[in-house]
């Protein structure tokens, strides 16, 4: 038993050593001695192989690579405004087929709307030797399947374990730096170690994800003083952009590990924490998110207007807090490539182990950010106009589709103003067209 406690003892310090040598001291550094390229090279290979055996495996016809997120329905809508649908415009009274276009319309919401399928996994259009499509792959050939077992063991017995052991040291350099940091006295000196140490636990953790991403126009990085916006798919979108910057995160305060960073960081870097009692509190947090953009000293502050995780296949309603505030915008548009790994937290379906169990099982996580140029308010513009235009600019760049739902109906149920709403814009056509005043005036004649 000693003996094997003892080689136990000396495989675990190779293999640290190994990944402290190749990995950690690498990232710290911000150079790659080319493992990661070459794994991805590898990796590509691989897919692009799985992908032709799988078409010449499937005698029936496969669907055609979808350009566009809208193109994932299953019924083809028609977007044709109300006024011109409804056959009845030309005429003055009202017509009981007008009902038609209402039923219509509730049809295709029962069969597939377009909220809900924004809080389920991207469907793929091949198979990427993790998950199933909608296609549903079964068995292809032999070598396709002993490719796959390959990829199982590769992914749990040597990734995961690599994985982990580089998240823990992340977050344990994470927690010990900035506890040093957070002692020494508020002085310039004190916000470049807070700088320094939050950049490189990032870049161990991007590592720790086998994380490629491509950043773009940095000429626009958000500066200091101001407020980056950024669409919502998965917590790890923090990790993906203080890999290249810091900034003051937002968010409520939390309990266990969470808990535990969130203590630590806050020492050294001034982020916005807010108990859970003071979050409902609009004016509150308001107040403390200005007074943090008027000291032009500080890190950018981070949010996610969206305040849920959104599948990556489009962009949902900001909420209009963050740009009350005031200060420049700064958008960010993040864009992740579902081939690689699914990096969309579905929350309702999975609690964060299992998400983040998910992730170090995947093969890699690759992405896109886009820094866009600063945007501030315009004159006689609202809170609500001004996110509206900066949604439609990160859309437009991330080549996501922009919707004007509410984030929280992943939760919530419909408001009745939503319904409302159609119902009055039916009464206005009435009234336009003079059905309800001519039905008011035969009502008196009879």
């Amino acid at each position: 038993m000693e003996d094997v406690g003892s080689a136990a003892v000396r495989v675990g310090a190779v293999w640290l050593a190994l990944v402290l040598a190749l990995i950690v001291v690498p990232s710290a550094l911000g150079v790659s001695l080319g493992i990661s390229e070459a794994y991805m090279w590898v990796l590509v290979k691989t897919l692009e192989w799985a992908t032709i055996r799988i078409e010449k495996g499937v005698k029936k016809p496969q669907p055609q690579m979808l350009k566009t997120p809208t193109a994932n329905g299953i019924i083809e809508r028609d977007e044709t405004p109300m006024e011109k649908e409804i056959a009845r415009l030309h005429r003055v009274d009202f017509e009981f087929s007008d009902i038609f276009y209402f039923c219509r319309k509730g049809f295709e919401a029962i069969v597939e709307d377009e909220v809900t399928q924004r809080f389920s996994s991207e469907e793929l259009v091949s198979w990427n030797l993790l998950t199933r499509t909608n296609v549903n792959f079964h068995y292809i050939s032999l070598r396709l399947t002993v490719v796959w077992v390959i990829g199982v063991i590769v992914r749990y017995c040597f990734l995961l374990p690599l994985r982990f052991t580089l998240a823990a040291i992340g977050i344990t350099s994470m927690i010990v730096g900035t506890t040093m940091v957070g002692q020494l006295p508020n002085s310039s000196v004190k916000n470049y170690l807070s700088e320094v140490v939050h950049l490189t636990c990032s870049r161990i953790l991007v590592r720790a994800l086998s994380g490629t991403i491509h950043y773009h126009n940095k000429e626009n990085k958000p500066q200091k003083g101001g407020i980056c916006v950024a669409n919502h798919t998965s917590p790890i979108d923090a990790i993906i952009l203080t890999n290249d910057g810091c900034y003051a995160m937002v968010g409520q305060v939390h309990g266990g590990l969470m808990g535990v960073i969130q203590r630590a960081t806050v020492k050294a870097c001034p982020h916005v924490w807010f108990e859970r009692s003071e979050i409902k509190d609009r004016h509150l947090v308001t107040k403390r998110l200005r007074e943090h953009v008027a000291d032009k000293s500080k890190l950018p502050i981070l949010i996610f207007p969206e305040g849920t995780c959104i599948n990556n296949t489009s962009v949902m309603m900001f909420k209009k807090g963050s740009f009350e505030i005031g200060g420049t915008i700064y958008p960010v548009a993040i864009k992740y490539d579902p081939q690689f790994g699914d990096a969309f937290w579905n929350s309702s379906k999975y609690n964060i182990v299992s998400y983040l169990l998910r992730i170090m099982t995947s093969w890699a996580i690759v992405c896109d950010v886009w820094y866009m140029p600063p945007m501030v308010r315009k004159e006689g513009e609202d809170a609500v106009q001004f996110a509206n235009r900066v949604r439609s600019a990160i859309a437009l760049q991330g080549g996501l589709t922009e919707l004007p739902w509410d984030g929280g109906l992943k939760r919530a149920k419909v408001k009745d103003t939503f319904k409302e709403e159609q119902q009055k814009n039916y009464s206005k056509m009435l009234v336009r067209n003079g059905s309800i005043g001519s039905l008011s005036t035969r009502t008196e004649s009879d």
